[in-house]
């Protein structure tokens, strides 16, 4: 079998890189079966045409979805639309969800903005550990730097419609030729040029991949107390509150709220928005059961395909069918 890297996927067609070549092919019945989702930026085993094998992931995000990636470039415009920074605290706390390094990329420089605001984006993000590159894709401002945390790693570029991710692409290598779309001076939002994941290669070690802009990010997976494990300047305080399951809005004792000069408005604001996010969750699951049967078993250390649940029981039904056959 041959392996190689899922670089795009449209309908049922996947499109697999082989450094040496490109294949297309179809997914084995089996792995349907096992229900395993192939993302892009897998590594699979192929042969004849069909995919049979999907290999370890290192990491992934599941919006938008895309596996085995060394760094999130966020991008965010400075201008047309504003900088939302509730919007790109989400996609900064996703990144920190999934444990991927993170880069803050803000596009659009040579529009007309607020000076102030890159002070306060260099006062908010620096002091917490993140790279920033202030780009125009327009006027090639910042491209250097960007191409320099690029270099040498597979990085998905991720944030809002609108925002110039197919812009920057087309900037780096105006081979790609990505169609882009103006954003909308009513509305202040941008449309969904790109409509799915796509790894695109710069060099043989360089690639980046284009994803579709989404603007409803919700954190409505994970639980209100686990929240400020996504906020890096509430981690040193979090430990220290009264209560062990302390969410930092109004409790006594909360050693997050008597440190909140040290964290800026956006940040809190944006933190109280994901707990109630978090909070409908827990509502949603306070009912239902967690138990999820898998659609796979190990047999002889190799997974396969479970039947269903349906087909089991007529299996089971014919076998004492059988046994009183005997017996009688």
């Amino acid at each position: 079998m041959v392996q190689g890297q899922i670089y795009k996927i449209h309908s049922d067609f996947y499109y697999i890189d082989t450094e040496t070549n490109t294949f297309e092919c179809k997914v084995r019945e089996v792995l349907k079966k096992r229900k395993e989702k192939i993302l892009v930026g897998d590594f699979v085993e192929f042969n004849n045409g069909y995919i049979e094998n999907i290999l370890p992931r290192k990491n992934y995000i599941s919006r938008p979805s895309v596996a085995n990636i060394d760094q999130i470039i966020i991008v965010s415009a400075l201008k047309q639309p504003d900088l939302n920074l509730i919007q790109l605290n989400r996609y900064i706390s996703l990144s920190k969800y999934y444990n991927i390094p993170a880069v803050l990329c803000f596009n659009k420089e040579d529009l007309k903005f607020e000076k102030s605001l890159k002070t306060r984006i260099t006062h908010i993000y620096k002091k917490l550990g993140y790279k920033i590159v202030f780009t125009s894709a327009t006027e090639h401002l910042g491209l250097p730097a960007l191409k320099k945390i690029l270099k040498g790693k597979i990085s998905v570029l991720c944030g809002n419609s609108g925002a110039g991710k197919s812009s920057l692409i087309n900037a780096i290598n105006p081979e790609f030729n990505l169609k882009t779309k103006a954003v909308s001076e009513k509305l202040q939002r941008g449309t969904h040029t790109t409509r799915h994941c796509e790894i695109m290669k710069i060099t043989k070690d360089t690639k980046i991949v284009d994803t579709p802009g989404f603007s409803n990010v919700k954190f409505d997976f994970i639980l209100p107390a686990d929240v400020d494990l996504l906020f890096e300047e509430m981690l040193q305080y979090r430990d220290h509150c009264k209560y062990s399951d302390c969410l930092h809005i109004n409790e006594d004792g909360c050693n997050v709220l008597d440190h909140l000069e040290d964290i800026d408005d956006s940040r809190y604001e944006s933190y109280l928005a994901f707990v109630a996010e978090a909070k409908e969750y827990k509502e949603k699951i306070k009912y239902e059961g967690k138990k999820v049967e898998k659609a796979k078993k190990i047999v002889n250390n190799k997974y396969v395909a479970k039947i269903s649940e349906q087909k089991r029981q007529k299996s089971r039904n014919n076998l004492k069918s059988q046994i009183y056959k005997e017996i009688e």
